[in-house]
């Protein structure tokens, strides 16, 4: 059976006649599901198959830009294919699909660029900034000591540099459950039941910080919790493995939750989500343009529309470090 065949990275890659690392990419994007066993990735092959199934009517368009893009954001009437593939370098980093929507305004906008997405967790994504390999990185990292959230990582992973914290959205975090909740799973203690199985994040995102720093608080051995160490690389990845009963609990966004059927979501934590920027750059086009773009009513109302995100903040400089 379908469900019953698990691949190597390698295997997908054969089966999908791509390289090894697009796949990786895959799943970290949340395209494709993956997860560890042991220090090993594999994917069931029943996911490839809806993988290629999704990806089949995939078509570039020129009609793919929004009907609802304000005009002053377009700086072309049409994309070529050039456009698209060429880039200057400009990387944000961070895996919410609110950065999509910021990449394509950004890339329509006058003083806009064509932006690369890295779909890296927040705290390699800090690292990276630092390193001066991304432009952008994104953050929704909790500070169990002071309840505080990014500032206190970012003043670490971005030493000695001034930044500007830009706030995106708040975003609620809580556990995926099966469709009622049959464990009666309600509290960060319950992970601690012997019966609870979990499916973890990878190490680095900003969800699977938030579960180690409750667990540290709560002096909760994280090794004793029945799956801890089965790792997959997206909210929709978490959520999938709680509907087909392959963990009892993962933690995650609450928007994510509505888009997968058989699973209920408990909510735990309200979280930030923000933007990281060099403040050397700030009065640069492109940066100018990402700052114009995020307070403006458009973008609001694209995020209000999704649904998930609070965005009475959107747009405010939280700190600057």
């Amino acid at each position: 059976m379908l469900e019953d065949t698990s691949l190597t990275p390698q295997e997908v890659a054969n089966k999908l006649k791509i390289a090894k690392n697009t796949v990786y990419e895959l799943i970290k994007r949340g395209e494709l599901n993956g997860y560890k066993v042991g220090k090993k990735i594999r994917i069931d092959l029943k996911d490839v198959e809806e993988y290629k199934n999704r990806t089949k009517q995939i078509k570039i368009k020129n009609t793919e830009i929004n009907q609802n893009t304000p005009s002053k954001f377009i700086k072309t009437s049409s994309l070529l294919l050039e456009d698209i593939y060429s880039n200057d370098g400009f990387i944000i980093c961070g895996q919410d699909m609110l950065l999509d929507i910021l990449s394509r305004y950004l890339e329509l906008h006058p003083n806009g660029v064509h932006a690369l997405r890295s779909y890296t967790g927040s705290y390699n994504g800090l690292l990276a900034l630092y390193q001066g390999n991304v432009q952008v990185a994104t953050s929704h990292l909790w500070d169990g000591d002071s309840n505080q959230y990014n500032i206190p990582y970012v003043r670490r992973l971005v030493p000695g540099i001034p930044t500007v914290i830009i706030h995106l959205a708040c975003r609620m975090q809580g556990f995926y459950v099966a469709k009622g909740n049959p464990k009666n799973i309600k509290t960060w203690e319950d992970l601690k039941k012997p019966n609870i199985i979990i499916i973890n994040r990878e190490k680095g995102c900003g969800t699977r910080i938030l579960l180690d720093e409750q667990l540290r608080k709560l002096n909760i051995d994280r090794y004793k919790i029945k799956g801890y160490n089965k790792e997959v690389f997206s909210h929709l990845a978490v959520a999938s493995s709680v509907a087909r009963g392959s963990a009892d609990v993962g933690l995650g966004n609450e928007k994510t939750s509505l888009q997968v059927q058989n699973i209920d979501f408990i909510p735990l934590q309200n979280e930030r989500y923000e933007l990281v920027i060099k403040k050397e750059d700030l009065n640069k086009p492109s940066f100018k343009a990402i700052i114009d773009i995020v307070r403006s009513k458009e973008f609001k109302t694209e995020l209000l529309g999704i649904g998930g995100y609070v965005i009475t903040e959107t747009g405010n400089i939280i700190a600057e470090l």
